[in-house]
This record gives structure tokens, sequence and C-alpha cells, in this order.
């Protein structure tokens, strides 16, 4: 018997992959990577801008229902397709996050068709 709890977000797109979008163990709490679908999966914009706030508002979401917030975060790890996106990425991650910030990793990658960006955290629970 698993000690994890696997979390579906009412809010975010259900994968059509075999993985959970949340996934926590004990007040650790680590997240699938997050691109910029809609709760319908459909992607939202073909920016960076928007679709790095349709991230960091799915990353919300999949916290929220883990029972933290962006506060909670330790680690982000963040991917771009064109590493030239980054200040606004950057900009955009501001934000979302304040100091102290989390520790963080971006890196240049290949995504899906028509996804820019793609970002997955780990966060610890408030205690309770």
């Amino acid at each position: 018997m698993s000690r994890n709890e696997f979390i579906q977000p009412d809010d975010v797109a259900t994968p059509g992959f075999p993985y959970s979008p949340v996934v926590t163990s004990g007040d650790l709490v680590v997240t699938a990577g997050q691109v910029a679908n809609d709760a319908t999966g459909k992607i939202v914009a073909d920016d960076i801008e928007g679709q790095t706030r349709q991230v960091l508002d799915n990353i919300r979401a999949c916290l929220a229902a883990a029972g933290c917030g962006l506060e909670d975060v330790i680690k982000v790890n963040g991917f771009l397709t064109d590493l030239s996106n980054f200040e606004v990425y950057n900009a955009v991650y501001r934000e979302y996050f304040s100091a102290p910030y989390p520790a963080r990793t971006t890196v240049g990658v290949a995504l899906a068709p028509g996804l820019l960006v793609e970002v997955e955290v780990i966060a610890r629970r408030p205690a309770g």
C-alpha cells in the first residue's frame, strides 16, 4: 500500500499519458511538468508570456490541490524551447515568485509542437 497521494487537480487537464500531475509523500509535494494547456487540454497562447502565465497558473492549481502554494516551493525546473525567451519568462516568473526565491534550474529543450515552456516544482507543505 502506497503512502503517496496521487492528485488530479480540477483546473488542470487530465494527462493523456501515464503520469500524475501532483504526487505527495508526507509533506513533500512534486508536480509533473506543466505546460500551457487549459483545463480542456488546449494550448492557451502562442507567445512565451501567455504560455508562461498559464504554466504557472497550472503549477499554482497543482500546489493548491496538495494543500500548499507558490510560497512553499523549494525548487523549480524550467524548460524553454528557445533560450532567447529567457528574459520574458523571467519577468513573468517574478510576478509569481518573490524573494527569497526557490532554487531554480532553466534549460533549453525540445518540447511537443506548439509548446514554448514547461515547469515542474518541488514544494513542502506547511506544518498543519
